[in-house]
């Protein structure tokens, strides 16, 4: 019985890894500069990505080592544990009806747009719930591994919502300000280290990760960095300094690793269902808009404010269009969207689940 010869890799996957991996680090960094000119959100998650998915279809070899992986994950989770402040506490509580029925409804929305996709065979699998999580766009990918779906597709929906999003939302603002003259603050990519807050994140990182792992939870690296340091940021116990040249390595590890994961035959199917992902993310855009017309009806808060803060996602963007009026409502407006990025984290995974097992018994 004669054995099966694998075939040997051809194209750019027979080079040597070493100019794989030179030409995908100088594509990620050329992209990486295109995406800043040109305002495009997470550049350096989306740049990244999007020059692995490139090397994955041209038939790349190469991988990234996973400890890089669950690092870049170990420092996100900080960096979501940084972004959650104790202020959102009262925020919450002066506005939590308005609040929780924003969030709910757009969270409910999202789920039907998720389990829809799934049961219509749009996309395989669970895959279509979690890339229609309105939010934590990162978060979800990281999670959606651990629950068995496929992180290429999940990866799509998302960050393409984010760009859909993000631009309708600037689009939305030139009909009340002009944002044209907004430049963003410089980035001060190496500023001063704290010894004490420095190594508090690199050291919650590890235990966090740790910890994770131990408590086998979903996306350990993340949830465990994550869990712990908002224990410790909410009780004061520890402060966390996340350099952007910590976030600029780490960002790309997660996006090499989703985006080396692409296809071919992959790529093929994310064209073919292109039109319809559109329409869904849009029709989520409208229903969102549509929270935000019943929020400037039954209360004083200005049509700009409330689309900004219903809209699903694009957490950064939204805060720089935000800013750039004086009769926007900032805190209003990230009030609401750190409560849904929250929400969506503490409690879309076990909502994505709910829906995929209906999902199941359906297709059974």
């Amino acid at each position: 019985m004669s054995k099966v010869q694998s075939q040997p890799p051809a194209g750019f996957g027979a080079w040597p890894p070493f100019l794989q991996w030179l030409l995908l680090i100088a594509g990620s960094v050329l992209l990486v500069f295109v995406f800043e000119a040109i305002g495009m959100p997470a550049t350096f998650l989306l740049a990244p990505m999007i020059a692995g998915i490139v090397a994955g279809a041209l038939g790349a070899t190469i991988a990234l080592p996973r400890f890089a992986f669950n690092a870049g994950q170990a420092v996100l989770g900080i960096l979501v544990a940084a972004s959650i402040s104790p202020d959102l506490v009262g925020s919450f509580l002066s506005h939590w009806t308005l609040f929780l029925f924003v969030v709910l409804s757009t969270l409910c929305a999202s789920s039907l747009s998720g389990y829809l996709i799934s049961r219509w065979g749009i996309m395989p699998g669970t895959s279509g719930v979690w890339g229609s999580a309105p939010g934590a766009a990162t978060a979800m990918v990281l999670m959606a591994e651990a629950f068995g779906a496929d992180t290429r597709l999940v990866a799509f929906m998302q960050y393409f919502r984010v760009v859909i999003v993000t631009v309708v939302a600037a689009l939305v603002a030139r009909f009340f300000v002009d944002t044209s003259a907004v430049v963003a603050a410089p980035i001060p990519w190496f500023p001063p280290l704290d010894p004490l807050a420095f190594g508090s994140t690199l050291l919650v990182a590890a235990v966090g990760a740790t910890l994770g792992m131990l408590a086998r939870l979903p996306s350990p690296f993340f949830l465990g960095a994550m869990v712990l340091g908002i224990v410790l940021e909410f009780s004061g116990l520890a402060t966390f300094q996340l350099p952007q040249w910590l976030l600029a390595l780490s960002y790309p590890m997660i996006g090499w690793t989703i985006g080396l994961k692409f296809t071919r035959p992959i790529l093929h199917h994310v064209f073919r269902i292109l039109p319809q992902i559109a329409g869904f993310i849009l029709v989520l855009v409208l229903f969102c808009g549509g929270l935000a017309a019943l929020l400037v009806i039954f209360t004083d808060i200005d049509p700009l404010t409330a689309y900004l803060a219903t809209s699903p996602g694009g957490m950064d963007s939204v805060a720089i269009i935000a800013a750039a009026s004086k009769n926007v409502n900032l805190s209003f407006v990230m009030s609401v969207q750190m409560l849904r990025f929250l929400i969506v984290l503490l409690f879309g995974p076990a909502l994505s689940r709910l829906v995929a097992k209906l999902v199941t018994r359906r297709t059974v």
